[in-house]
């Protein structure tokens, strides 16, 4: 018998649980997310395993899906010292990288920026040729100086040979162990947008590396020697050394993590599926199993980016939402939450706020907390204010559908037991058991996936071909992440011709495996 860890961060809780190999939950537990989240993800991951008393030597995998990154970039915080190399001088000169990014966020990335001569057409056809001597004048200028570097090239999505020299030529000069982020390898065709999400990744690869180690580290320290993987924001995991080298993949992972628990714990492969926390309420679309993927430019801390994110709404609504009534009868539901200190503050509990929990303790629509202590309030405007908080969710879900028939509807997270049995829009509402730790339970049976997104042109060896090369591609990239090789399967396949330039299509494949069985030592 082997068994498995799945943590996931959230706003408000860190969740834990521990399976067993047939995925059945031994143990959960929910505990509160600390200031500087590791402390909070230890206590859960010693609280899970000492509640299952299993042989610690049988736990082989630890699954993570942790907010590290985005506080990182959203708090600008512990962000490494970076150059940026754009390869696209004369023809890039008009507009410098970082350009719309906040003044924050650019005066901390934006110190050693580089604009070199080379980069491609929108055909593959060399614009100039790549300037060879700058880049190894600009490796020496750096080196000792920073921690990473991001490249990326005009058009590099088409051809990646002028990225990959410079990379080659960075590595000879600073040496094997500094990280280069290469924008082909992270985001899709758009310049700026590609640029922005290599340089975040570039400035976010220590915080990757310590979270990393440091979850190492705790697991070591409770004699248990496992694999570990991260949760990335397709719904899938990868390897620590793949996590460490795109870090920023790793941004969106929670909500996808609930997206994947849900299907699982449902057995639905498509629905929407409502994730309610203490915070928010992310409202996501599960297709042939997978989160469905967002098709537009996604903004981190107020960076424009066009790497992969799930397509999600987020509204503020949860457990901890703070509900205010004014004396005119007139009240608001949020933004704003207790978040964490739900048991401390809300009313139920003996605090002085009123929260969205409240109100569903007040209705009697659930067993939790003191119900004497809100039997005070005026039942009349609480039921107000629960059709509010409905309606929230429904606007939101209503947002989400692609037509006006009803979808099943998937409940999960702490949080939802705000909501009732009957929806507008929904053809059926599902909670399926162990609801609150779905996110959880979602890191902990995810497979590992392997995806590439670029533009090939059809004239070197023809569309059969093309199409092979491309699956072959994410099948080795899914491998590379840690899969089981027998058990991958394309997932995802999108081609999409591209007659502005000439016989060229964009193919999007993602492919996916179980994990590859830890090797006997």
């Amino acid at each position: 018998m082997n068994y498995r860890i799945g943590i996931d961060v959230g706003g408000t809780h860190t969740d834990a649980v521990l399976l067993d190999s047939e995925y059945r939950v031994l143990s959960k537990t929910k505990s509160s997310t600390t200031q500087d989240v590791s402390t909070g993800i230890y206590e859960a991951m010693r609280e899970v395993i000492a509640q299952a008393g299993v042989p610690r030597e049988q736990i082989t995998y630890a699954m993570l899906g942790t907010t590290h990154c985005t506080n990182a970039i959203v708090e600008r915080k512990r962000l490494n010292e970076i150059a940026v190399i754009r390869i696209g001088a004369p023809a890039t000169f008009a507009i410098k990288p970082l350009v719309g990014v906040p003044d924050d966020l650019r005066e901390h990335l934006g110190k050693r920026v580089y604009i070199v001569r080379g980069g491609h057409e929108f055909d593959g056809r060399e614009i100039v040729k790549l300037d060879e001597e700058e880049l190894y004048r600009i490796a020496r200028e750096i080196k000792g100086k920073v921690d990473s570097v991001a490249v990326a090239s005009v058009f590099s999505p088409v051809s990646k040979e002028h990225e990959m020299r410079a990379g080659e030529i960075l590595r000879e000069v600073l040496g094997e162990e500094t990280p280069i982020s290469l924008s082909y390898e992270i985001g899709s065709v758009g310049l700026l947008e590609r640029e922005n999400a290599t340089i975040l990744n570039a400035s976010i690869v220590t915080v990757a590396k310590t979270t990393a180690y440091g979850f190492m580290d705790a697991l070591k320290a409770e004699g248990v020697h496992a694999r570990v993987f991260f949760g990335q924001n397709d719904g899938t995991l990868m390897s620590i050394e793949y996590a460490i080298k795109y870090p920023i993949l790793t941004i969106g992972c929670g909500p996808t993590n609930s997206i994947r628990g849900a299907s699982y714990l449902s057995g639905l492969a498509n629905a929407l599926v409502v994730d309610v926390g203490g915070t928010t309420t992310d409202i996501g679309v599960l297709v042939n199993s997978f989160p469905r993927e967002s098709s537009l430019a996604v903004e981190i801390g107020g960076a424009r980016t066009n790497f992969r994110m799930p397509d999600l709404i987020s509204i503020g609504l949860g457990g901890g939402t703070i509900v205010r009534i004014q004396e005119n009868g007139q009240f608001t539901v949020g933004p704003d939450s207790v978040g964490y200190q739900l048991p401390q503050k809300g009313l139920a509990f003996g605090g002085d706020t009123l929260t969205a929990t409240d109100v569903v303790i007040a209705l009697e629509k659930v067993k939790l907390g003191d119900p004497q202590k809100v039997a005070h309030l005026d039942k009349e405007l609480l039921e107000n204010v629960y059709s509010r908080i409905v309606e929230m969710a429904e606007e939101a879900i209503d947002k989400m559908k692609t037509s006006a028939e009803p979808v099943p509807v998937i409940l999960v997270g702490g949080g939802s037991i705000l909501l009732p049995d009957v929806l507008k829009g929904a053809s059926q509402i599902i909670r399926p058991e162990n609801f609150g730790v779905a996110n959880a339970i979602g890191a902990a049976i995810a497979q590992i996936s392997g995806q590439i997104d670029r533009v090939f042109s059809l004239d070197e060896t023809g569309r059969e071909k093309t199409l092979e090369t491309a699956k072959r591609m994410a099948i080795d990239e899914a491998i590379a992440a840690g899969a089981e090789p027998e058990t991958i399967e394309i997932v995802e396949f999108e081609d999409i011709p591209l007659s502005y330039l000439g016989n060229a299509t964009r193919i999007r494949v993602k492919a996916a495996g179980t994990l590859a069985a830890p090797v006997e030592v």
